[in-house]
């Protein structure tokens, strides 16, 4: 049975999160100092403490989330076929991968979360989450607003689209959807929209200055819901995903019917990703799909054991 290893993104952040990890594998325990190391600054910390607010500012949840989900790869201490990430979970697959050294995954996705942040001032952009939406008529809904740019950020799973622009935009789109068919999100960026396209040119620079290689195995990126196995596409396929689409489903779906994977094993802070995979294989009609995450101690145990 083909396995692909699947890597959270950003929103499943919460303090506490690893601590157990590292309680119970010297291998976690290990990967949080590196990342404290390299950040030169208690990133394990604000993990395993918070305060809450602090981890959920961007340029602390991306690298957090990240050493959350590698600490949780190693202790599994096991190679898949292949892998995916959901935007941010993308430079964790990487990681696990060897395209990234840990320390210089970290540093970069702190600027990366950096450069989101300059790119579009706090307040003046946002995200809503569509519901029982499908991409045609979630394109549809961002055709019809007025007050500002309004793209489709993420295609998640069917009935899940997300659209990300300028917040009087998403205002309007709460307007035009309603409290049931819309949920607006509490993010201080609006991540994968063409406001930060002009930002995605300053990082790309950030990416071609970091030593990258080719992959172990390979990952299917967020743009284009395809496999890279070069380092020169993971800097491209990356570099066009801080401004792009994340295309989730579409990845889900290829890797289930070109690459006939029928196991997915989630790693990140909390499961987010398990029940969309689930979701997308019952979608396409592909059945015997296993979908599991590795969060926590026990489940390190329980699927090492399986």
């Amino acid at each position: 049975m083909k396995t692909a290893f699947v890597f959270t993104g950003q929103g499943s952040q919460f303090p506490g999160m690893g601590k157990d990890l590292a309680e119970a594998f010297p291998i976690a325990r290990e990967t949080f100092d590196e990342a404290d190391s390299a950040l030169g600054e208690s990133i394990s910390g604000l993990c395993f403490e918070g305060p809450e607010d602090q981890l959920a500012l961007t340029v602390n949840t991306q690298p957090a989330t990240l050493a959350v989900s590698i600490a949780a790869f190693r202790a599994y201490g096991q190679t898949p076929d292949l892998a995916a990430g959901h935007s941010l979970g993308e430079y964790s697959a990487l990681t696990a991968a060897g395209s990234f050294a840990f320390g210089d995954a970290l540093c970069l996705v702190r600027e990366r979360a950096r450069l989101m942040q300059e790119a579009v001032p706090a307040g003046t952009g946002g995200m809503v989450v569509l519901r029982r939406m499908n991409a045609d008529e979630a394109r549809g809904v961002a055709a019809k607003v007025t007050r500002g740019v309004c793209d489709v950020a993420n295609y998640n799973a069917p009935g899940q689209v997300v659209l990300s622009g300028a917040s009087e935009a998403m205002d309007e789109v709460m307007e035009i959807v309603g409290p049931r068919g819309g949920l607006r999100l509490n993010v201080s960026v609006p991540f994968h929209s063409s406001l930060l396209r002009d930002a995605a040119k300053a990082f790309g620079e950030v990416l071609r200055s970091v030593e990258v290689r080719d992959p172990a195995f390979p990952i299917y990126c967020n743009v284009d819901a395809a496999p890279v196995t070069t380092a020169d596409a993971i800097r491209d396929a990356l570099e066009r995903q801080f401004a792009g689409s994340v295309l989730w489903q579409d990845s889900v779906e290829r890797m289930l019917q070109d690459a006939s994977v029928r196991r997915f094993v989630e790693f990140g802070p909390k499961p987010t990703l398990a029940r969309m995979v689930t979701q997308i294989a019952g979608h396409v009609g592909v059945e015997d799909v296993v979908a599991e995450a590795v969060c926590t101690p026990d489940d390190v145990t329980r699927l090492a054991a399986s």
